[in-house]
């Protein structure tokens, strides 16, 4: 049975495990022990959290072991686990690897850690830490599959209104008394961290939120803030991450196509 192992259950990570979950490849999420995804109302991680999470009618549970990992791949759910150094690559080979941690500089992934070993974003350079690096900058080559090469550098500014991306002022404990789907006015307290407030420069729909009662170091993104309003987009997987994961899907199949496949 061919299996996929995510490494990272973010929002961008879990569109592509839901794009590979219904072409009908078994999926496993191995994450931190404690996970800091912003659009936490559309990534898997958060199974690590409530013990299971449903996005668009696919559903993640928690793993404790990794043998309950792999039976719970198996019954049609997406298994999430806490091993961020993937010590389930131990206990049985796996087909493909995606690193989709998004880290923005290069990856300790090794080349050798599955028989396709796929890298989303920069710090991939295929040959050395993947075979295959899918482009996640958007724009006219977001989601198009590099064989030999590497993506875009990260340009280390966030895509639109750099004002959107809500960064916590000082290291300590997030706490918040607002949900992810709220309208928030323009100036509006969306957060403290260590008694300093993170207020909205703009109008607009929370869209994403670290989970409160988290710890989070200074500059970190805590928050993300949608001036188009719509609250359906906090709940339905990016454009963005379809793009990748389509992106997934093709650097996969086209594997599997060639002789000898997996």
């Amino acid at each position: 049975m061919n299996y996929v192992l995510m490494r990272g259950g973010g929002d961008l990570s879990s569109g592509v495990a839901m794009r590979l979950f219904r072409a009908g490849f078994k999926i496993i999420i191995a994450e931190l022990p404690n996970p800091l995804a912003v659009r936490r109302t559309v990534s898997f991680s958060e199974a690590v959290y409530d013990g299971m999470i449903t996005i668009e009618g696919v559903t993640a549970r928690k793993a404790d072991t990794f043998e309950e990992a792999f039976a719970l791949a198996g019954l049609g759910v997406i298994p999430v686990i806490a091993d961020p150094q993937l010590e389930i690559l131990r206990t049985r080979s796996i087909s493909v690897l995606v690193d989709a941690r998004l880290l923005k500089r290069e990856s300790d992934t090794r080349l050798d850690a599955a028989q396709l070993v796929i890298g989303l974003g920069p710090g991939f350079i295929c040959g050395q830490n993947c075979h295959a690096v899918v482009e996640t900058q958007r724009g006219h080559f977001l989601g198009r599959v590099y064989w030999q090469g590497s993506a875009s550098a990260d340009t280390g500014q966030p895509e639109g209104d750099p004002r959107r991306v809500l960064r916590a002022p000082a290291d300590g404990l997030l706490s918040s008394e607002v949900r992810i789907g709220d309208y928030i006015d323009a100036g509006g307290v969306i957060a403290s961290v260590a008694g300093e407030d993170v207020c909205a420069p703009f109008g607009g729909v929370l869209r994403g939120l670290i989970r409160p009662g988290v710890y989070v170091q200074k500059g970190v993104k805590i928050g993300d803030i949608d001036q188009r309003g719509d609250q359906t987009y906090c709940y339905s997987v990016s454009d963005k991450a379809l793009a990748v994961g389509g992106g997934v899907l093709e650097a996969v199949l086209t594997r599997l196509a060639l002789p000898g496949g997996y």
